[in-house]
């Protein structure tokens, strides 16, 4: 539901930056550091506006505005946050997820989420290899065990 509930586009464009194409950003990101080496925002570069939640949660969340829509004027990037009932919590998330697409487009392919993402599919990779690995010792095992009991 979370990842569903935040959107991030450029105004004026119908298809993202090649930069954003490549690579998708999970909102809730295990990283240690939130706040290491992203770009800072500008607050007077901000805009923010609130709007009327939806989904699950009945009158708690469809009649009161606690999604929060903030677009950076200079770039045109806008991103819509509306994963808790709690105003304050969106307005947190939606301008780290800021701080992220910001980071995204002014540093592409130098970005860390680019390189955390890079990090992430070697190391699933690799696991990938070694699950392999132990599958063939397995067969190799239960064929070696087969024709053992053949013999027998």
């Amino acid at each position: 539901m979370a990842e569903q509930a935040c959107k991030a586009t450029l105004v004026g464009q119908q298809h993202p930056p090649r930069c954003l194409q490549q690579y998708s950003i999970r909102w809730t990101s295990s990283r240690k550091d939130p706040k290491k080496s992203l770009v800072e925002l500008v607050e007077s570069e901000l805009e923010e506006s609130f709007q009327r939640g939806w989904g699950p949660g009945g009158q708690a969340t469809n009649k009161t505005n606690n999604c929060v829509l903030l677009k950076h004027v200079p770039t045109g990037i806008v991103v819509k946050c509306h994963q808790t009932r709690s105003l304050d919590e969106n307005r947190k998330i939606a301008r780290q997820q800021m701080r992220e697409k910001l980071d995204l487009h002014l540093k592409g392919e130098e970005s860390e989420l680019v390189k955390e993402k890079r990090e992430l599919a070697i190391k699933k990779r690799e696991k990938r290899k070694k699950a392999n690995k132990n599958l063939e010792k397995k067969k190799a095992f239960k064929q070696l065990l087969q024709e053992s009991d053949d013999e027998v």
